[in-house]
């Protein structure tokens, strides 16, 4: 196997730093925002690494066991994106004591930590960059980015014309990674956090980095310090060559995402989810698709509960789909407790700690979830089995199973109730097997081949076959 082992026990949760909590307001910047004010690039809200520790009761309590952490690094906006410095903790976060101690108490209880890494474009006060607007072309590091002609201006905002910046933005120039020092500086940042403890890497936007031995290279340097760090890509679309032993472990699935809201905003209907699910387990290798990032949001998307207008149904059934299906499911910080948010940066609204304000059904649905998934291997390590679609009345089941244990996920994606006949044929279910419901009181048994469960409109059931009468949950 080439990939982690422990990704397939994963349960992610991503924060965005500067909105998850405020555990030392010392190093908030003089203008700080008021928590929960309207989230902006540069507005700071004050959220740091000591707020991550301060909670990290809340994250166990939920049941995670690993966290994506947006960029962490100096830099002068909110997102980070725009690095300064790859070896410093922004001072805002706090500083590498801070961080040491959160991987401290992270790695206590077995909860992993994965950082975003951004190699194919800085901040204009890289020091690579910064000494080329001092020096323009005398300067020794004028081939460690596109440049097009000088004089080479990056003040103010809107375009970049002097150089090539990421989107063409002003703020992001592009790194130019044929050259080779610039290679070494940045593999020797992947090297130097990961002999600091860190669990793995999300690369951003690895497809601008479009070359391939750049990231052979840089796997080769990361498995090279910890065999086990994982390797997440950025990539939204299928791409089966981004996964395998030149690239990554997985990427952030956000083809799976888009099939399972599109199904519950009945943009598609089951046929052609069923389909697509297929489509996605087949085109990748088996121990890649079992290391797929499975977000419902991300700091780049409009929040779930936003998109599913707010319908609690809905927003349970697709929790409940992300966490029975292969992969790694991923928590967006706030979505487990009904966090509102449209495009970025509206989707990075600071996590409101004020309980009156929680949305406990929710959350009290995704501790189920992922207490269901912890505790039974099927649904984090098994085989996947397709065994129902009716575009009818929007009935969709598969199975997970692993050795002798049996899971059935069945949903209903109608807005009335309906009642299903699965067929469990292919499971090799004795007739007269009574299968019980693990998200809720009740039972099944097989009969002439079927089993028959009656599922509210947009809501669906995990159901499994009990060894003997005496084995509980």
């Amino acid at each position: 196997m080439t990939v982690p082992d422990w990704v397939e026990d994963a349960i992610f949760y991503q924060i965005f730093p500067d909105r998850f909590a405020n555990g030392d307001p010392s190093n908030d910047p003089e203008n700080v925002k008021p928590w929960g004010s309207f989230p902006t690039n540069n507005g700071f809200q004050g959220g740091d690494l000591r707020g991550i520790i301060q909670h990290f009761d809340y994250l166990i309590d939920l049941g995670i066991n690993a966290i994506y952490l947006n960029p962490i690094f100096l830099s002068p906006s909110t997102h980070r994106y725009n690095t300064t410095d790859y070896f410093k903790i922004d001072p805002r976060l706090g500083d590498k004591q801070d961080f040491k101690r959160l991987l401290e108490i992270a790695h206590q209880n077995n909860v992993r930590i994965v950082l975003d890494g951004v190699f194919n474009h800085c901040g204009r006060g890289f020091f690579a960059f910064s000494d080329i607007l001092d020096n323009q072309d005398q300067s020794p590091y004028r081939d460690w980015f596109h440049l097009k002609h000088f004089p080479v201006n990056a003040f103010g905002s809107g375009d970049a014309t002097d150089y090539m910046g990421w989107w063409n933005h002003k703020s992001l120039p592009k790194f130019n990674t044929s050259n080779n020092e610039v290679r070494k500086y940045l593999l020797s940042v992947a090297k130097y956090w990961l002999e600091q403890g860190i669990d793995g890497w999300r690369l951003d936007v690895p497809n601008e980095i479009d070359d391939d031995t750049f990231w052979a290279e840089f796997r080769n340097v990361v498995k090279g310090v910890n065999p086990d760090a994982y390797l997440v890509g950025e990539i939204w679309e299928v791409q089966p060559r981004w996964v395998g032993k030149d690239h990554f472990d997985g990427l952030m699935h956000y083809p799976f995402r888009s099939a399972i809201l599109n199904l519950l905003n009945q943009k598609i209907r089951v046929k052609q989810f069923s389909e697509n699910i297929d489509y996605l387990l087949n085109i990748y290798n088996r121990e890649n698709v079992f290391s797929m990032y499975l977000p419902l949001g991300s700091h780049d998307t409009e929040r779930v509960f936003t998109l599913l207008g707010g319908k609690i149904e809905k927003i349970k059934t697709a929790i409940l789909l992300q966490h029975t299906y292969p992969g790694a499911p991923a928590i967006y910080y706030g979505d487990e407790i009904g966090l509102e948010g449209g495009k970025d940066p509206d989707c990075r609204r600071a996590f409101p700690w004020e309980q009156s304000r929680w949305n406990y059904e929710i959350r009290s649905w995704v501790q189920s979830i992922i207490s269901l998934r912890k505790m039974h291997p099927a649904l984090r390590r098994g085989d996947y089995l397709s065994l129902m679609t009716e575009d009818a009345n929007g009935g969709y089941a598969f199975a997970r199973t692993l050795n002798e244990e049996k899971i059935i996920i069945a949903v209903n994606a109608s807005q009335i109730e309906n009642s299903f006949c699965i067929p469990v044929k292919t499971l090799k279910l004795d007739e007269g097997s009574v299968l019980h419901h693990l998200t809720e009181p009740g039972e099944s048994m097989v009969e002439n081949g079927v089993i028959r469960v009656t599922i509210p409109p947009f809501s669906g059931k995990i159901i499994r076959l009990w060894k003997n009468e005496y084995e509980t949950v």
